[in-house]
C-alpha cells in the first residue's frame, strides 16, 4: 500500500483514498487535543475513556489526515473534497498523490465539497485563483454556500478562527462560483452518488453515499472527528458550529451504516480512514478495516 493512497472497489466503481498531508493540533496555535476534540465532556469520564484507548490524560499533540476520495463510476471521475491547500508545510500533497495513481487535474469531472472548512476545500484554486481541476464543475450543499458567502460565517465565527476560515472560502469558492451547482435536499448527483444532510459542524454539512452492485460505502466527513465520537454522541469538538445537531446526524449516519453494513470513511480517522461500524450498547465503535501490504 501507498502510504498515501489506497485502492479498493465499491461493486463496479474504482476508489481511492488519498491523503492530503497531515496536520499537527497542539498548543498554542489549538487548545489540547481532549478539549479540542471533546469540548464538553466530563472530566472524568473523559479522563477513562482515554485511558481505554490507550491516550494520555495530558494529551499534547493529535496529528490528523486529510484524506480526500476518488471515485471512477465508469462515466464519471468525481473527487470528494480537494484537502488544505497550503495550510501548513505538510498539507497540500493531494495533486501529487493523484499524479502517482495516473490520474491528472484534467481527468476529474466533478469535484464534490462536504463542508467549507480550508482542509476540505483548501486545494479546489490554483494560486492565480483559478479552478485546480478545470474540467469539474463543484457541488455544495446550498445552505453550506449561502453561509459562507452571504455574512452568516462572519456573525457566528470567534474572531479567533474568523479570518483564516473566511479567507480560505473567499479564495476556495468566490473565484469560481460559475462552476459551482448547489444541493438542496437529499438527491442523487450523478448515478450511484447520493448527497445526505449531516448538519451541525456546519450547517450545510454533507455526507455521502457511493452505491455500486448492493455495495455501500458511505463518506461521513467530520460528522466524526476521531472514533471516539462514535461511542460518545454527545461529545462534539470546538470546530462543531451547531453542537446541538451533531448527535442527531451522528446518530443517524451510524444506523444507517451498521443497518446497511456499509464500508465507511472518516475524513481525520487514522489513514486511510475506512471501516465499519458496530453497536456496542447504546452507542457504536470503530472498526478499521485490515490493511493488505
Amino acid at each position: 500500500m501507498n502510504a498515501e493512497s489506497y485502492r479498493f472497489k465499491v461493486g463496479d466503481y474504482e476508489c481511492i483514498a488519498v491523503c492530503d498531508g497531515t496536520h499537527t493540533y497542539a498548543p498554542p496555535d489549538f487548545p489540547p487535543p481532549n478539549i479540542l476534540l471533546f469540548s464538553n465532556a466530563p472530566g472524568e469520564a473523559l479522563g477513562h475513556t482515554l485511558r481505554q484507548h490507550n491516550l494520555p490524560a495530558q494529551w499534547t499533540e493529535w496529528i490528523s489526515p486529510y484524506i480526500c476520495l476518488f471515485v471512477n463510476t465508469g462515466k464519471h471521475r468525481i473527487l470528494v473534497d480537494t484537502g488544505a491547500g497550503g495550510l501548513a508545510p505538510t498539507t497540500g500533497r493531494l495533486l501529487q498523490n493523484l499524479k502517482a495513481e495516473n490520474i491528472a487535474p484534467g481527468d476529474i469531472d466533478m469535484v464534490i465539497i462536504t463542508h467549507a472548512h480550508p482542509d476540505h476545500l483548501g486545494g479546489n484554486t490554483d494560486e492565480a485563483g483559478k479552478p485546480a481541476f478545470p474540467n469539474a464543475r463543484y457541488v455544495i450543499w446550498k445552505e453550506e454556500w449561502d453561509f459562507w458567502t452571504s455574512g452568516q460565517a462572519e456573525q457566528k465565527l470567534d474572531e479567533h478562527s474568523r479570518e483564516i476560515l473566511m479567507g480560505y472560502a473567499r479564495k476556495n469558492l468566490l473565484p469560481i462560483r460559475d462552476q459551482f451547482d448547489m444541493v438542496d435536499h437529499e438527491t442523487e448527483i450523478v448515478s450511484g452518488i447520493h448527497a445526505i444532510a449531516a448538519p451541525g459542524h456546519t450547517p450545510g454539512h454533507m455526507a455521502l453515499s457511493v452505491s455500486s452492485k448492493n455495495e455501500q460505502l458511505l463518506c461521513i466527513s467530520d460528522a466524526f472527528i476521531h472514533p471516539i465520537h462514535m461511542e460518545q454522541l454527545e461529545w462534539y469538538c470546538v470546530f462543531d458550529l451547531i453542537p446541538e445537531m451533531v448527535s442527531v446526524t451522528r446518530r443517524k449516519l451510524l444506523e444507517r451504516a451498521a443497518t446497511e453494513k456499509a464500508l465507511v470513511l472518516a475524513f481525520h480517522f487514522p489513514f486511510p480512514g475506512l471501516g465499519h461500524v458496530a453497536r456496542k450498547g447504546k452507542a457504536w465503535q470503530w472498526q478499521p478495516i485490515e490493511l493488505n501490504d
